[in-house]
């Protein structure tokens, strides 16, 4: 599997997929989630509705609209201060790769989950997902390609230099 932290936007990727951090209504108004339907357009919305609620830690997938990407696959991370947060957000990475398997989806483009509005600390995010993508790494899988992508420069940084720490780049 090729990692890659990059400093471009999630919704410009060419992928299979990419990753909404969405809350478990699937109600799409702000933050990337937001974007995400603006420029995708209402479809994305209309399919999320048919699918909600889903739990935290889970996710599902719907098309990605006008996107460059085929599919979004919506992850609900947790809020901070609900409790167990770390197992919470472990599970919503994990999920997205199972969707990813179950939808034959080799190329992912991700942001670092539940860190906006959710309040969940960049770094504490950066070392479960180097732990996830190493459990999955190790236990095979069909996804060939994973995108970390930022737009913030110090998100960037954090996730460059744990996955570097963790060997994954």
């Amino acid at each position: 599997m090729v990692i890659k932290v990059l400093l471009e936007d999630l919704l410009s990727q060419h992928v299979d997929a990419i990753v909404n951090p969405a809350n478990k209504y699937l109600k799409h108004g702000g933050g990337v989630a937001g974007l995400i339907v603006r420029r995708g357009g209402r479809i994305i919305q209309e399919e999320s509705d048919k699918l909600a609620p889903i739990e935290v830690g889970s996710a599902v997938i719907t098309t990605a609209g006008a996107l460059p990407a085929k599919y979004v696959i919506h992850a609900v991370g947790p809020r901070m201060g609900e409790g167990n947060e770390d197992e919470k957000l472990a599970n919503a990475f994990v999920s997205v790769f199972k969707v990813a398997e179950e939808n034959n989806i080799k190329t992912i483009a991700m942001p670092a989950i539940s860190t906006g509005i959710f309040g969940y600390p960049v770094d504490r995010c950066a070392t479960i997902a180097g732990k996830v993508l190493k459990r999955v790494i190790e236990l095979g899988t069909t996804v060939r390609e994973v995108r970390f992508c930022f737009i913030e420069e110090n998100k960037f940084r954090v996730f460059q230099e744990e996955f570097t720490r963790q060997g994954l780049l």
